[in-house]
């Protein structure tokens, strides 16, 4: 047996005013056949997996392109191709092949092409042909497109968010392939449609009931695998959206009534799903009022990071100083500017600084500030579950006890760590401020009194009625209260 292995993934905000280039895939990670000799990073690490379970199995490895990119707008089409053309020519070059694995995000979209993983798949189909089993692990954040389900014979999507399981899932799709290829099982998959655009937290009720179900079904009565796959609201494609996905072995009718069957659940769950989250000005108040023996950790939603927002937004920020607040703490801000004018100075520099809002207005305005810088720290690292996401240089700046935490690589904050590496006692601050949406929900709840999102502006916002699509139409819940009777007036 031959297993050929690649990764290209960054999620699409269509939205975004920051284009993916090649300096985005730099930032990340770009190994040509050599990603598995380095420390798993994001969407590496199920190449990791794949390599040792094969190789344990005595089998041979190809192992082509690994590039990741933090999320921001479209790839730049010549990148994209690029990338694509690698990985063809190193699939074409390692024929024969039993199997392809590929780790994908799911909801990517380059200038000339909405559907990445679909494409890719089907470019990969037409040189190994039919017979090959291919693979795709893919973010539960996904567009799940009529070409990704005909090109692939097996989609595996994280079932966790925040994505605490890469690497368990990565284990699941190796374990299908390879029975698969070897002829022990006949995976047929079949998806139905949710109509519904949202967000869906693993750890609460009730997702976390719906989740442990699909756990728990698979391998019994033929079901092979069970992925909700809840979509990217931000990603403007025909395919935007939450369905639900069942593989059964050799039986498309346990299949399709198996993802009918979650996908009705999840629309029967609606009613509990919408996210009544506090505004800026009422969860400060909230936080003000509440007598707490740890902090209160505020999600700032809009300005994610990891879903292509800048992580430059000072709405939160003005808010916190018009109202005199201290023991805040802010983090992490966008803004290369600022790390330049720190490293210049030096820790213990007073300085007067320009911070954040530079991105356009979703950023909101800049903000004058003059600070102490407390720290500064190159090459740092946070950690998202077991695998180590890069921070580049950060610094820690106080100005009359609110203290920002400011770095010059785009990510969004998912652990403690990147506040107290710097130097900063978490345990003393009255509230914590993070620009994320929920991957930083598993390393700040522990320490947290409670945890709120807030609805913010910026430009991941959670309106979904008034995302202004237009590829994706607008029939789907909440934007209409029953989107199946509106098909089924249209059909008519």
């Amino acid at each position: 047996m031959k297993v050929f292995i690649a990764g290209l993934a960054t999620e699409t905000n269509t939205f975004s005013p920051i284009p993916t280039g090649m300096i985005s895939y730099q930032e990340g990670l770009i190994a040509h056949g050599d990603a598995t000799t380095r420390a798993p990073v994001g969407f590496g690490a199920p190449m990791h997996v794949w390599r040792d379970r094969a190789e344990a199995l005595g089998w041979d490895v190809a192992e082509s392109l690994a590039a990741f990119a933090q999320p921001a707008g479209p790839t730049v089409a010549s990148v994209y191709n690029a990338f694509v053309d690698e990985i063809l020519t190193d699939l074409k070059a390692a024929k024969p092949v039993d199997i392809i694995l590929l780790t994908m995000h799911g909801a990517m979209v380059a200038e000339n092409c909405d559907d990445c993983e679909g494409d890719l798949m089907s470019r990969c189909r037409e040189i190994v042909g039919p017979d090959a089993i291919i693979g795709l692990e893919i973010d539960p954040h996904c567009h799940m497109t009529p070409l990704m389900l005909e090109a692939a014979n097996l989609i595996v999507a994280y079932k966790e968010y925040p994505h605490t399981d890469i690497s368990d899932r990565a284990e699941d799709l190796f374990t299908l392939a390879a029975d698969a290829a070897t002829g022990k099982t006949n995976p047929i998959m079949r998806t139905y449609d949710c109509h519904m655009i949202g967000m869906y937290f693993t750890p609460l009720e009730p997702i976390r009931s719906f989740t442990d179900d699909m756990f728990a079904e698979e391998g019994k009565g033929g079901i092979l695998s069970l992925s909700l796959c809840h979509g990217f609201p931000w990603g403007d494609t025909a395919e935007t959206g939450t369905k639900m996905l069942a593989i059964a072995d050799g039986d498309a009718a346990i299949a399709a009534a198996r993802a009918r069957a979650y996908g009705e659940r999840l629309w029967s769950l609606r009613d509990q799903l919408v996210s009544n989250y506090p505004t800026i000005e009422e969860a400060l108040d909230k936080a003000e009022a509440l007598d707490a023996d740890k902090p209160i950790v505020l999600g700032d939603f809009a300005d994610n990071a990891g879903g292509g927002a800048p992580s430059d937004s000072t709405f939160v920020l003005k808010e916190v100083l018009n109202r005199g607040l201290k023991g805040v703490a802010l983090g992490m801000y966008w803004d290369p500017i600022v790390i330049r004018q720190c490293v210049e100075a030096g820790e213990g520099a007073r300085l007067t600084l320009r911070i954040g809002g530079k991105m356009g207005p979703a950023s909101g305005n800049p903000i004058d500030l003059t600070v102490r810088v407390l720290a500064i720290k190159k090459g740092l690292k946070q950690k998202f579950g077991d695998l180590d996401m890069p921070m580049g240089t950060a610094a820690l700046l106080e100005a009359n006890g609110v203290y920002l935490l400011v770095n010059d690589q785009r990510s969004q904050l998912f652990d403690p760590s990147g506040f107290t590496q710097l130097g900063l006692d978490l345990s003393q601050m009255k509230i914590i401020v993070v620009k994320s949406s929920n991957h930083f929900y598993d390393r700040f709840a522990p320490i947290a009194e409670v945890v709120w999102h807030m609805k913010t502006p910026g430009a991941i916002t959670p309106e979904f009625t008034s995302i202004p699509y237009t590829k994706r139409d607008g029939n789907y819940w909440p934007r209409v209260d029953d989107p199946f009777a509106s098909e089924t007036a249209l059909a008519e």
